[in-house]
């Protein structure tokens, strides 16, 4: 009777994190871009316009508001603004540090041609004989690339169970070992700590092992 009610428990504990975490996460989100709705001037706000409260309003608002900036700064005015914009943050100290970096890493992120996060590998991490998954966020350059023999790649190597934290490494190309899965499958893996595997990846190894044997 105990086993039982012990495994059901459990099973009921395997079903409901999940999507709790996922609600509480989605919640965190919706309520962030719900206070972008202060920046609405108090006599054209949607709360005092409505009789009614309209929750997630502020996705819709973010969305919108994120499309009207990139159609302005798609313009030629608007193009010369944020040129304008940028030369007076240059000349801010520290403040133009960041600005260029958190710039240079949406653009990296973001553009289309962008190969930042797109490609998982393996690289013999922390010494030779064990691994660890990693993501190339793209090739080295400048005076780092120079100094070194080989064409290297940059990584960003997660720490488990938090992906989004971790370290930057230079590498060669030679030494990372290209994997199949994507890279919300990786993400996967890191988060369980290795409990949860890409199936179908899972499979491709367990049938490449048979054809050894």
């Amino acid at each position: 009777m105990r086993k039982t009610f012990k495994n059901i428990f459990l099973t009921g504990i395997i079903a409901t994190v999940p999507v709790g975490v996922t609600a509480y996460i989605i919640f965190i989100m919706v309520k962030m871009m719900d206070n972008l709705l202060k920046i609405i001037p108090p006599k054209l706000h949607p709360d005092n316009l409505l009789p009614f409260h309209i929750p997630g309003l502020g996705v819709i608002f973010t969305i919108v508001l994120i499309f009207l900036v990139g159609l302005v700064v798609k313009s030629f005015i608007g193009n010369k603004l944020v040129q304008l914009g940028e030369w007076i943050l240059g000349k801010i100290p520290f403040i133009s540090g960041i600005y260029m970096a958190v710039k240079k890493l949406s653009e990296s992120i973001f553009s289309a041609k962008s190969q930042s996060f797109k490609r998982v590998v393996l690289i013999e991490y922390p010494r030779k004989g064990l691994y660890s998954v990693a993501f190339v966020t793209g090739v080295s350059e400048g005076e780092v690339q120079a100094k070194t023999s080989q064409q290297n790649i940059n990584l960003f190597v997660p720490t488990t169970p938090n992906p989004t934290s971790g370290f930057y490494i230079m590498i060669p190309e030679s030494d990372v070992i290209n994997l199949d899965m994507t890279v919300e499958e990786a993400f996967t893996l890191i988060i369980s700590g290795g409990i949860i595997s890409p199936p179908e990846n899972t499979k491709k190894i367990m049938s490449n092992t048979n054809n050894k044997e």
